[in-house]
């Protein structure tokens, strides 16, 4: 089964891609997680979310050694720092990144979170490497709803394609103003840990409606967030096992009573929350 998003150019994206923060960090694991995202690839999980900041640029590095020869077939995501987003910085940043993925260009390119840089600097930076075709699209990460209107007001702000965002059933602050708000502007959220790394309670209503569906309680927690219109999860798996759990995500569906019961046990916000990060 293939779940598609679309972004403001009307372009399509897998709506469960494959995450990479922690990867490539123990050597033992190396041949292990360079077949999971081969696995996810082959199973359509074809955008690859990764970022500078990831093992300081060894998570790149284990991309473009797992998947370099298939990188016509890839959405390929990754961030820069704050303090290197700068309109010079965010050039040089870029440059290094591809390097270390082996290709000439980024399908998405985003701030990895605000910092003191001035967005319009980044802003500029970004739309210097969409001009020179070092990367197509870009966008931002961590932003709350009074970042992104001011985002708007900046000239070549309204270029921003999406907002990656900590999002899942237990942290389910952004649906009370900003995911409204990205979809009034017509762009799409993706979410970062949609199962809380692994500490989703892996009881309760989750493994109830898991039992009834022949599915773990991540599995439905991933299912439920699928669910949601223009959401792209980004999950990290280390092991085509895993990948392969994750993929079964997409071919449950979740019902009335199933939803209800997720609320009843993970309530939607009824006020404003500040924009959780981890």
């Amino acid at each position: 089964m293939s779940l598609k998003v679309a972004l403001p150019s009307g372009e399509t994206v897998p709506a469960l891609g494959q995450g990479t923060w922690q990867m490539a960090e123990t050597a033992s694991r190396r041949g292990q997680e360079i077949e999971a995202l081969r696995v996810g690839v082959g199973l359509g999980m074809t955008l690859i979310d990764t970022a500078e900041m990831y093992g300081e640029g060894a998570a790149e590095e284990l991309i473009a050694e797992a998947l370099v020869e298939q990188r016509e077939r890839l959405f390929l995501v990754s961030k820069v720092y704050p303090h290197n987003a700068n309109r010079v910085g965010v050039v040089q940043a870029c440059e290094r990144s591809l390097r270390r993925l082996k290709t000439d260009r980024l399908d998405l390119y985003l701030l990895h979170w605000r910092g003191g840089v001035a967005l319009e600097e980044t802003i500029a930076g970004f739309e210097e490497l969409r001009s020179s075709g070092k990367i197509r699209q870009w966008g931002v990460s961590n932003f709350d709803v009074d970042d992104m209107q001011e985002l708007l007001e900046i000239r070549g702000g309204e270029n921003c394609v999406t907002n990656q965002v900590l999002y899942n059933v237990t942290r389910r602050g952004p649906e009370f103003d900003l995911i409204p708000w990205m979809a009034e502007h017509r762009m799409p959220l993706m979410a970062y840990s949609p199962i809380e790394q692994g500490r989703l309670p892996r009881g309760g209503v989750l493994q109830k409606i898991g039992r009834k569906h022949g599915a773990s309680a991540f599995q439905i927690a991933l299912a439920w967030l699928l669910q949601k219109p223009d959401v792209i999860a980004i999950p990290k798996a280390s092991s085509p096992g895993h990948v392969r759990d994750n993929h079964r995500a997409l071919e449950i569906r979740l019902d009335p009573e199933d939803l209800e019961a997720i609320d009843a046990e993970f309530p939607p916000p009824e006020r404003k929350r500040p924009l959780e990060m981890i």
